[in-house]
């Protein structure tokens, strides 16, 4: 035992590492000595691989792990009164699944090739007005995508024949290969290429592929509240799935055409009403623009430029609710241009009743105007 390395040195963890660190590790080492991934010295890492094997088996054990940290090696050696039993007993076979390694710890789960595989999801953009975004419509995509083949039924053969049992992998669609003895590894049959079957005489229409290659026309249903750059997910519009799997889904993603009159935020709406300096001082009844059309609202006297008003539930539905955002109105006071002389002076007699003394404008001109 006095050979054997601290397993946490092997790992390159510290004591006190967590169970995500050891994991983590471990993956990385299990990739770096992989015998595969190692032609050069298939068996150098075959041994450095099976001593991380060891050495991940007892840390990412819980009961396995405290008794290796109060006795070391020795827990687990029963020529010294240990455990034993640590290691389904011992490595003298060691076998690993590359889809195991590759599959649970670097994406994929591991799943067998020769089984139904779901199909792959499409991406489409579609584009939408103010108006369509926030009320929903029905808009038709046209996708190019796979399809299960009609004359095969998706099976690959033609009519009459079916596919074979491979004689390599005997249907597993996997093959073992044993280095040096005591180590061996799982890989995918070259002779089926992970299926498990093979055939002989493929379909006409779709050359054994099982599927089909179309155009087809999708009708999208677009809810009310939908916003620029969300996703919305056609369930089974995808490509078709393989050897009985289900279809991939259409992921829809919104772009909306900014409108010249309405601004959005979230489900809020803003907008801007002017307004002459009249009906700012002293108030007035307008007709206020709001998606739902033109409502009637109350300007109250003195108000000022860049006051900002609500309209209860008068923004969008938000999406899969019946509630409404709110419309902002923000109020824009227009200075009037070009007035007549007589407006000038009645603008002057407002300022003096005022004392409003700032009028440099027509100062050069003040005879006149006393006139």
């Amino acid at each position: 035992m006095a050979d054997k390395r601290d397993y946490y040195e092997v790992l390159g963890v510290s004591k006190g590492a967590t169970d995500e660190e050891i994991k983590k590790a471990y993956r990385s080492l299990a990739k770096k000595y992989h015998p595969d991934l190692n032609k050069d010295d298939p068996e150098g890492a075959a041994v450095k691989f099976k001593e991380v094997n060891e050495a991940y088996e007892v840390l990412s054990d819980a009961d396995k792990k405290a008794k290796y940290d109060r006795f070391g090696h020795a827990a687990f050696d029963q020529t010294q009164g240990g455990y034993g039993g640590g290691f389904n007993g011992g490595f003298g076979g060691f076998d690993v699944d590359l889809g195991d390694i590759f599959g649970s710890f670097f994406g994929g789960g591991g799943q067998r090739r020769n089984g139904p595989v779901r199909g792959n999801d499409l991406n489409k953009q579609i584009n939408l007005t103010f108006s369509e975004a926030a009320f929903g419509c029905k808009k038709t995509i046209e996708v190019y995508r796979s399809e299960r083949c009609d004359t095969c039924s998706g099976s690959g053969a033609k009519a009459g024949t079916s596919a074979e049992t491979c004689s390599v992998c005997r249907g597993t669609g996997q093959v073992r290969n044993t280095m040096g003895g005591f180590f061996s590894t799982v890989t995918t049959c070259q002779s089926c290429n992970g299926t498990g079957k093979i055939i002989k005489t493929p379909c006409e229409s779709c050359r054994g592929r099982g599927s089909v290659r179309r155009t087809k026309t999708v009708e999208v249903n677009i809810p009310a509240g939908i916003d620029h750059g969300q996703t919305m997910s056609v369930s089974g519009e995808g490509e078709c799935g393989l050897r009985g799997g289900p279809n991939g889904d259409l992921l829809v993603t919104v772009a909306i055409t900014p409108d010249k009159t309405f601004k959005r935020k979230g489900f809020d709406v803003y907008v801007e009403k002017h307004i002459s300096i009249t009906e700012a001082a002293l108030g007035a009844s307008c007709q206020v623009p709001t998606i739902h059309g033109d409502v009637e609202f109350t300007i109250p006297e003195g108000t000022q430029s860049n006051s900002i008003f609500r309209l209860k539930e008068k923004g969008i539905q938000k999406l899969h609710n019946s509630q409404k955002g709110d419309e902002y109105v923000t109020i824009i006071v227009d200075t009037p241009k070009n007035l007549s002389k007589e407006q000038k002076a009645k603008l002057l007699e407002f300022a003096e009743m005022t004392g409003d003394k700032n009028y440099a404008g027509i100062k050069k001109d003040k005879g006149f105007w006393r006139k």
